[in-house]
């Protein structure tokens, strides 16, 4: 653990740096290479599924770094690191450039009204143009020193180590002239960052203690949840005493799980009563068939994540961060729902239940896995029968971006294309959706249709991720199964 006797009392603080960018371009690696680790190649599928929070020392000053999840599910795990940091760090790679969820991570940056420097990671890969991403980077308002801003962009290598140590140093640079002052003899200010039930230790939450100091022995109280702090271990899996400003912790002495982004306090006077958010539970809608499904996730944040990008036809019927239960199961069965488990243990006598009951379990560990799989189920909602008829087709032959809507730019292949009918998406024999038309365009013009030979622009509701080449079909009449 980080020395961090100078900061008792009054005084500096070491600096709380939130890690963002695309999916990919290398954010955790960046750390790993940082801290000398290797959580990248343990996560699932290569990518970030929680927020984690480290300290490392750095010519004697301790620096706090949270990483944060690059996948589009994630973007609430994003809006909550970018909002307790003091500066950022928005990871580019050179070889991809600017991508949705770098936007999108940049929004946050400014919404949050935090300093950020831009890290243009991968230049270890040969034939990369580091000065044609700074201009596409000025493009979308990143301005860049050199293309008419003073944003500090640092190219780096975050497999090899090249330039991390001049990033560190602008970091410094950036905190020194932030001054950013804590009291660890101050009121209790702390923040989760992920939450979530251990299977050896029970409740464990990510704790970042933004001033004053948490104990061992200490009560504190979290949106209604009270804790009297059992344990404390730090980044580098140590047990310790005390938590000081800036340093993020774990924390046991949680009865139940607390909210992810909820504001830790310390008690005064008398405990508030605990309050334990309850599951969310749902009653099947009779008037509109949906897939059902209960839900088990290993930490609130995931949870969170999962729920937020369900497509609209997915019916949560219950949802929670534990293991899977024999409860589980036998309300499966009474609503007819699937039960799906992302990174949760499913206990032999409860696997045997959900045999008997018929119950379907499916396992998941990287989240698009499990979003697109409960895509496909949800296509099945919509199948085609035999007394439906296909008024035209058309071929996705472009793509635009107008206003973040991805507009899909169409040729009329045979029949027609009608706005007030359902459009099924297909590549080659897959159906990937279907939609309505939000809005339909020749040229400028609103149109209710094309005809073949036509070329048209069209607005999916709800969003499809289509691709140059998808085939789109008109459908007169859709019935549901």
């Amino acid at each position: 653990m980080v020395k961090t006797g100078k900061q008792i009392g009054f005084g500096p603080r070491p600096p709380v740096v939130v890690v963002l960018g695309h999916v990919d371009h290398g954010k955790t690696t960046l750390l790993d290479k940082i801290r000398q680790t290797n959580i990248a190649s343990s996560e699932p599928g290569g990518i970030t599924q929680h927020v984690g929070a480290c300290q490392i020392n750095y010519k004697g000053q301790p620096i706090t770094f949270i990483d944060t999840p690059g996948h589009k599910a994630f973007s609430q795990m994003r809006s909550r690191g970018a909002r307790v940091a003091d500066l950022a760090v928005l990871v580019v790679a050179v070889d991809e450039g600017v991508k949705p969820q770098t936007l999108e991570s940049l929004k946050y940056i400014k919404k949050a009204g935090i300093n950020y420097l831009v890290a243009l990671n991968k230049i270890d890969i040969s034939n990369t143009n580091i000065e044609r991403v700074k201009k596409l980077l000025s493009q979308n308002g990143i301005m860049v020193e050199g293309y008419g801003g003073d944003i500090v962009a640092v190219p780096i290598s975050a497999k090899t180590g090249k330039g991390i140590d001049e990033l560190l140093e602008m970091i410094s640079l950036l905190a020194q002239m932030a001054q950013l002052k804590g009291n660890s003899k101050d009121k209790l200010e702390g923040v989760i960052l992920e939450s979530r039930l251990d299977p050896r230790r029970g409740t464990l939450a990510t704790v970042l203690v933004r001033n004053g100091s948490l104990k061992i022995g200490d009560e504190v109280w979290v949106e209604g949840l009270r804790a009297k702090i059992k344990a404390m271990i730090d980044d580098k899996g140590k047990m310790i005493k005390v938590a000081l400003p800036s340093q993020p912790v774990g924390v046991l002495g949680f009865r139940t799980v607390p909210p992810v982004g909820g504001k830790v306090k310390r008690t005064e006077g008398e405990i508030p009563e605990e309050k334990p958010k309850a599951k969310k539970v749902e009653e099947p809608q009779k008037e509109e068939k949906k897939l059902r499904i209960i839900l088990k996730a290993d930490s609130l944040g995931t949870l969170e994540a999962i729920e937020s990008s369900l497509p609209e036809k997915c019916q949560v019927v219950l949802s929670g961060v534990s293991d899977v239960n024999e409860s589980d199961v036998l309300l499966a069965n009474t609503t007819k729902a699937e039960i799906i488990a992302f990174d949760v243990k499913i206990p032999p006598l409860v696997k045997k239940l959900a045999e008997e009951k018929l119950v379907k379990i499916i396992q998941f560990k990287i989240i698009y896995e499990l979003l697109e799989a409960v895509s496909k189920k949800i296509t099945k909602f919509l199948k085609l029968t035999k007394e439906e008829e296909i008024l035209g087709r058309a071929e996705i032959i472009a793509e635009f971006k107008i206003k973040n809507e991805r507009i899909a730019g169409c040729q009329v292949k045979e029949g027609k294309i009608a706005k007030q009918n359902l459009i099924q998406l297909k590549r080659g024999e897959e159906i990937l959706g279907t939609a309505r038309i939000k809005s339909m365009k020749i040229g400028k013009n609103d149109v209710d249709e094309a005809k073949t030979g036509e070329e048209f622009g069209v607005v999916f509701s709800p969003k499809l991720d289509f691709a140059i080449g998808d085939m789109l079909a008109s459908l007169r009449k859709i019935e549901e199964v």
